[in-house]
């Protein structure tokens, strides 16, 4: 089973395993990681904000449109930044490392 190790905004990493097939937002759920995902996953909103680690942004699937829409209104947006909603676990992700932003921007229930 991958692995993927998430980052809290302190440094603390946590290392998870990951079912294929699973998003991002769904792992961090499973194993009690702090990522919200408002809309739980409807790509709605952009509270579940991740930073891909450079080495790993390119192996991703490209992003599509209405996700870099979504991001435009995340917090902390940097240049690997993805919706963890739309990141699917998959083998060739084994041993990913995404951060999570200090902070989120929840326009849903704001």
């Amino acid at each position: 089973m991958p692995k993927i190790t998430f980052i809290d905004p302190d440094g603390t990493r946590h290392e998870v395993d990951a079912p294929v097939g699973l998003s991002l937002l769904e792992v961090a759920h499973q194993n009690g990681i702090d990522l919200e995902g408002a809309c739980e996953g409807s790509l709605a909103c952009s509270t579940c904000h991740v930073i891909v680690d450079p080495a790993w942004y390119d192996r991703l699937d490209e992003i599509k449109e209405d996700e870099d829409d979504m991001l435009d209104l995340a917090f902390g947006l940097t240049k690997t930044s993805r919706l963890g909603c739309q990141i699917i676990v998959t083998e060739d992700l084994d041993g990913l490392v995404v951060s999570l932003p200090a902070g989120t921007n929840n326009m849903m229930f704001g």
